[in-house]
Protein backbone atom coordinates (compact mmCIF):
# COMPACT_ATOMS: atom_id res chain seq x y z
CA UNK A 1 0.00 0.00 0.00
CA UNK A 2 2.69 2.91 0.59
CA UNK A 3 4.53 1.13 -2.32
CA UNK A 4 1.54 2.84 -4.29
CA UNK A 5 0.81 5.72 -2.36
CA UNK A 6 4.86 7.10 -3.28
CA UNK A 7 4.50 6.00 -6.96
CA UNK A 8 1.23 8.15 -7.09
CA UNK A 9 2.50 10.86 -5.45
CA UNK A 10 5.55 10.73 -7.54
CA UNK A 11 3.07 10.45 -11.07
CA UNK A 12 1.27 13.53 -9.46
CA UNK A 13 4.60 15.64 -8.74
CA UNK A 14 7.17 14.55 -11.51
CA UNK A 15 6.65 13.56 -15.21
CA UNK A 16 8.96 10.94 -14.49
CA UNK A 17 8.07 7.26 -16.69
CA UNK A 18 7.07 4.98 -13.40
CA UNK A 19 4.56 3.03 -15.68
CA UNK A 20 0.52 2.87 -15.94
CA UNK A 21 -1.10 5.38 -13.31
CA UNK A 22 -1.88 3.76 -10.26
CA UNK A 23 -5.54 4.47 -7.81
CA UNK A 24 -5.30 7.94 -6.85
CA UNK A 25 -5.91 8.67 -2.89
CA UNK A 26 -5.00 12.30 -2.79
CA UNK A 27 -4.43 12.69 1.09
CA UNK A 28 -2.43 8.93 1.80
CA UNK A 29 -0.36 10.85 -0.53
CA UNK A 30 0.13 14.07 1.51
CA UNK A 31 2.58 12.77 3.96
CA UNK A 32 4.91 11.03 1.72
CA UNK A 33 5.59 14.41 -0.21
CA UNK A 34 8.90 14.64 1.62
CA UNK A 35 9.98 11.37 0.39
CA UNK A 36 9.33 12.53 -2.82
CA UNK A 37 11.31 15.49 -2.91
CA UNK A 38 14.36 13.00 -1.73
CA UNK A 39 13.76 11.01 -4.87
CA UNK A 40 13.44 14.11 -7.21
CA UNK A 41 16.81 15.08 -5.06
CA UNK A 42 18.65 11.97 -5.84
CA UNK A 43 18.18 12.50 -9.09
CA UNK A 44 19.60 15.87 -9.03
CA UNK A 45 22.30 14.73 -7.09
CA UNK A 46 23.09 12.38 -9.77
CA UNK A 47 23.02 14.57 -12.56
CA UNK A 48 24.52 16.87 -11.08
CA UNK A 49 27.77 14.88 -10.74
CA UNK A 50 27.61 14.11 -14.37
CA UNK A 51 27.50 17.65 -15.47
CA UNK A 52 30.47 18.53 -13.43
CA UNK A 53 32.35 15.75 -15.24
CA UNK A 54 31.61 17.59 -18.70
CA UNK A 55 31.20 21.70 -17.36
CA UNK A 56 32.16 24.43 -15.28
CA UNK A 57 30.47 24.71 -11.75
CA UNK A 58 28.25 27.44 -13.07
CA UNK A 59 26.58 25.72 -16.36
CA UNK A 60 26.26 22.86 -14.22
CA UNK A 61 23.97 24.51 -11.36
CA UNK A 62 21.91 26.16 -14.35
CA UNK A 63 21.35 22.52 -15.65
CA UNK A 64 20.51 21.23 -12.57
CA UNK A 65 17.87 23.88 -12.11
CA UNK A 66 16.22 23.38 -15.91
CA UNK A 67 16.50 19.80 -14.47
CA UNK A 68 14.65 19.96 -11.66
CA UNK A 69 12.02 22.19 -13.83
CA UNK A 70 11.82 19.57 -16.57
CA UNK A 71 11.74 16.60 -13.63
CA UNK A 72 8.32 18.19 -12.12
CA UNK A 73 7.14 19.56 -15.63
CA UNK A 74 7.16 23.07 -14.29
CA UNK A 75 4.00 21.72 -12.20
CA UNK A 76 5.15 24.39 -9.72
CA UNK A 77 6.33 27.17 -11.43
CA UNK A 78 3.17 27.26 -13.37
CA UNK A 79 1.98 27.51 -9.71
CA UNK A 80 4.18 30.65 -8.48
CA UNK A 81 3.33 32.66 -11.70
CA UNK A 82 -0.31 32.53 -11.44
CA UNK A 83 0.25 33.11 -7.59
CA UNK A 84 2.39 36.02 -8.06
CA UNK A 85 0.05 37.61 -10.89
CA UNK A 86 -2.72 37.45 -8.44
CA UNK A 87 -0.95 38.32 -5.17
CA UNK A 88 0.94 41.28 -6.68
CA UNK A 89 -2.47 42.17 -8.29
CA UNK A 90 -3.19 44.84 -5.40
CA UNK A 91 -7.14 43.41 -5.87
CA UNK A 92 -9.34 41.94 -3.35
CA UNK A 93 -8.34 38.37 -2.48
CA UNK A 94 -11.68 37.50 -4.14
CA UNK A 95 -10.63 38.91 -7.60
CA UNK A 96 -7.20 37.69 -7.13
CA UNK A 97 -8.12 33.91 -6.85
CA UNK A 98 -9.89 34.98 -9.81
CA UNK A 99 -7.04 35.87 -11.31
CA UNK A 100 -4.94 33.15 -10.31
CA UNK A 101 -7.82 30.88 -12.51
CA UNK A 102 -6.66 32.63 -15.22
CA UNK A 103 -4.23 30.04 -17.81
CA UNK A 104 -2.75 33.47 -19.50
CA UNK A 105 0.44 34.78 -17.31
CA UNK A 106 0.97 38.03 -16.56
CA UNK A 107 3.96 40.55 -16.17
CA UNK A 108 4.24 39.65 -12.53
CA UNK A 109 3.98 35.91 -12.99
CA UNK A 110 7.16 35.96 -16.04
CA UNK A 111 8.84 38.31 -13.41
CA UNK A 112 8.25 35.59 -10.16
CA UNK A 113 9.08 32.67 -12.46
CA UNK A 114 12.54 34.97 -13.60
CA UNK A 115 13.42 35.95 -10.13
CA UNK A 116 13.10 32.38 -8.80
CA UNK A 117 15.22 30.38 -11.82
CA UNK A 118 17.97 33.24 -11.07
CA UNK A 119 17.84 33.03 -6.80
CA UNK A 120 18.27 28.88 -7.56
CA UNK A 121 21.38 29.35 -9.66
CA UNK A 122 22.94 31.76 -7.56
CA UNK A 123 22.84 30.13 -4.64
CA UNK A 124 23.49 26.38 -6.39
CA UNK A 125 26.40 27.91 -8.39
CA UNK A 126 27.81 28.96 -5.02
CA UNK A 127 27.74 25.30 -2.79
CA UNK A 128 31.00 23.75 -2.61
CA UNK A 129 31.28 21.03 -0.59
CA UNK A 130 28.24 18.54 0.78
CA UNK A 131 26.96 19.63 -2.95
CA UNK A 132 25.19 16.81 -3.38
CA UNK A 133 23.93 16.70 0.22
CA UNK A 134 22.39 19.72 -0.44
CA UNK A 135 21.24 18.96 -3.73
CA UNK A 136 19.14 15.94 -2.43
CA UNK A 137 17.82 17.63 0.73
CA UNK A 138 16.66 20.98 -0.54
CA UNK A 139 13.60 19.35 -2.50
CA UNK A 140 12.32 17.48 -0.12
CA UNK A 141 12.64 20.58 2.66
CA UNK A 142 10.32 22.10 -0.54
CA UNK A 143 7.77 19.76 -0.81
CA UNK A 144 7.65 19.83 2.66
CA UNK A 145 6.74 23.38 2.67
CA UNK A 146 3.47 21.99 1.01
CA UNK A 147 2.13 19.47 2.96
CA UNK A 148 2.62 22.00 6.09
CA UNK A 149 0.44 24.28 4.05
CA UNK A 150 -2.02 21.55 3.42
CA UNK A 151 -2.30 21.05 7.23
CA UNK A 152 -2.16 24.44 7.85
CA UNK A 153 -4.56 26.24 6.17
CA UNK A 154 -7.86 25.95 4.63
CA UNK A 155 -8.61 25.37 1.04
CA UNK A 156 -9.62 28.55 -1.40
CA UNK A 157 -12.12 27.03 -3.70
CA UNK A 158 -14.75 24.94 -2.54
CA UNK A 159 -16.01 25.25 -6.33
CA UNK A 160 -13.27 22.74 -7.08
CA UNK A 161 -9.52 23.07 -8.23
CA UNK A 162 -6.21 21.25 -9.01
CA UNK A 163 -5.72 20.72 -5.08
CA UNK A 164 -8.91 20.13 -3.56
CA UNK A 165 -8.56 16.23 -3.38
CA UNK A 166 -5.56 17.12 -0.84
CA UNK A 167 -7.80 18.83 1.51
CA UNK A 168 -10.64 16.53 1.15
CA UNK A 169 -9.56 14.93 4.95
CA UNK A 170 -7.59 16.18 7.91
CA UNK A 171 -4.21 15.38 7.98
CA UNK A 172 -2.85 14.79 11.64
CA UNK A 173 0.47 15.91 12.69
CA UNK A 174 1.65 12.28 13.32
CA UNK A 175 1.07 11.68 9.70
CA UNK A 176 4.10 14.99 9.26
CA UNK A 177 6.85 12.95 10.35
CA UNK A 178 8.33 12.10 6.89
CA UNK A 179 9.63 15.68 7.42
CA UNK A 180 12.52 14.39 9.66
CA UNK A 181 14.39 12.89 7.00
CA UNK A 182 15.59 15.47 5.08
CA UNK A 183 16.37 17.27 8.78
CA UNK A 184 17.75 14.24 9.88
CA UNK A 185 20.24 14.29 6.84
CA UNK A 186 20.89 17.97 7.55
CA UNK A 187 23.16 17.15 10.69
CA UNK A 188 25.58 15.57 8.10
CA UNK A 189 26.65 19.49 6.73
CA UNK A 190 27.73 20.17 10.46
CA UNK A 191 25.49 21.56 13.32
CA UNK A 192 25.96 25.55 12.35
CA UNK A 193 25.01 24.69 8.41
CA UNK A 194 22.33 22.51 10.18
CA UNK A 195 21.02 24.88 11.96
CA UNK A 196 21.37 27.74 9.40
CA UNK A 197 19.12 25.86 6.79
CA UNK A 198 16.58 24.84 8.80
CA UNK A 199 16.27 28.14 10.24
CA UNK A 200 15.73 29.41 6.52
CA UNK A 201 13.32 26.50 6.20
CA UNK A 202 11.15 27.43 9.51
CA UNK A 203 11.44 30.93 8.59
CA UNK A 204 10.32 30.69 5.27
CA UNK A 205 7.33 28.51 5.57
CA UNK A 206 6.24 31.37 8.35
CA UNK A 207 6.13 34.20 6.82
CA UNK A 208 4.76 32.71 3.46
CA UNK A 209 2.20 30.91 5.26
CA UNK A 210 1.38 33.93 7.27
CA UNK A 211 1.13 36.06 4.18
CA UNK A 212 -1.28 33.67 2.30
CA UNK A 213 -3.18 33.99 5.82
CA UNK A 214 -3.46 37.56 5.94
CA UNK A 215 -4.31 38.25 2.45
CA UNK A 216 -6.00 35.74 1.10
CA UNK A 217 -7.34 33.33 4.33
CA UNK A 218 -6.73 30.73 2.36
CA UNK A 219 -4.73 28.06 0.40
CA UNK A 220 -4.91 27.39 -2.88
CA UNK A 221 -3.13 24.44 -5.78
CA UNK A 222 -1.58 27.29 -7.19
CA UNK A 223 -0.62 28.82 -3.84
CA UNK A 224 1.16 25.38 -3.13
CA UNK A 225 3.30 25.62 -5.56
CA UNK A 226 4.31 28.91 -5.10
CA UNK A 227 5.05 28.10 -1.56
CA UNK A 228 7.34 25.28 -2.85
CA UNK A 229 8.87 27.52 -5.40
CA UNK A 230 9.99 30.07 -2.55
CA UNK A 231 11.05 28.01 -0.24
CA UNK A 232 13.38 25.71 -2.95
CA UNK A 233 15.00 29.14 -4.29
CA UNK A 234 15.49 31.02 -0.70
CA UNK A 235 17.37 27.78 0.94
CA UNK A 236 19.40 27.04 -2.22
CA UNK A 237 20.55 30.98 -2.24
CA UNK A 238 20.74 30.42 1.79
CA UNK A 239 23.12 27.42 1.28
CA UNK A 240 25.54 29.12 -0.61
CA UNK A 241 26.12 32.19 1.69
CA UNK A 242 28.18 30.11 4.12
CA UNK A 243 30.49 28.84 1.12
CA UNK A 244 30.92 32.88 -0.02
CA UNK A 245 33.36 33.85 3.07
Amino acid sequence: MIIRDFISCLQFLTVLPLGRPTPFDAPRTVPLFPAAGLFIGSILAVADYLFRLLWTVPVASLLDILLLALITGGLHLDGLSDTADGAFSHRSAEEALEIMKDSHVGVMGVLAVIFVISLKWAGVSYISDQRALHLLIIPAYSRGAMMIGIRALKYGRPEGGTGKDFFSRSISNSRLTLLAFPVLLSILLGWSRCLILNGIFVTTVFFVLNYYRRHFHCITGDMLGAIAEVTESVMFLGAGIYYTS
